[in-house]
């Protein structure tokens, strides 16, 4: 794109996320994910929906550790809710995400991710609520 403009009037789309699980297990998931041009705004940022992806699937993994999900997808936790706050952001370096439980009812399941970004900087708080897919 030869400007902001010229993004903003564009039909296409596009970007490319990748991220690595760091640590996992009942209680919480840490995952990376590394700051490249596929994941940047037309300002040179991280988009935001890269960020919220980042936190829905760690929280996602979070959710199914533990759990055995049958082959049609049965008790699968959906995710039925993302909050998210986004406080900062930046243009280079990677992102952790760390999700943890709030709640870990039998059928409603509540996370927090934190993510954070270069030198620890809180970069957004996202909250998902998850039910078992029946």
């Amino acid at each position: 794109m030869a400007n902001l403009q010229d993004h903003i009037n564009s039909a296409k789309r596009n970007g490319n996320i990748e991220f690595s699980i760091e640590e996992r297990n009942a209680d919480y998931v840490i995952s990376r994910m590394p700051v490249t041009s596929g994941i940047l705004n037309p300002f040179g940022t991280v988009q935001a929906g890269a960020m919220i992806w980042l936190a829905d699937v760690t929280a996602s993994v979070l959710a199914i550790e533990g759990l055995t999900i049958g082959d049609d997808g049965k008790g699968f936790p959906l995710a039925i809710d993302v909050h998210t706050t986004l406080i900062s952001n930046q243009s280079n370096g990677e992102i952790k995400a760390e999700a943890r439980f709030v709640r870990r009812g039998q059928s409603v399941l509540v996370i927090r991710t934190r993510i954070t970004g270069n030198g620890d900087k809180l970069l957004a708080e996202v909250t998902t609520t998850h039910i078992r897919a029946r």
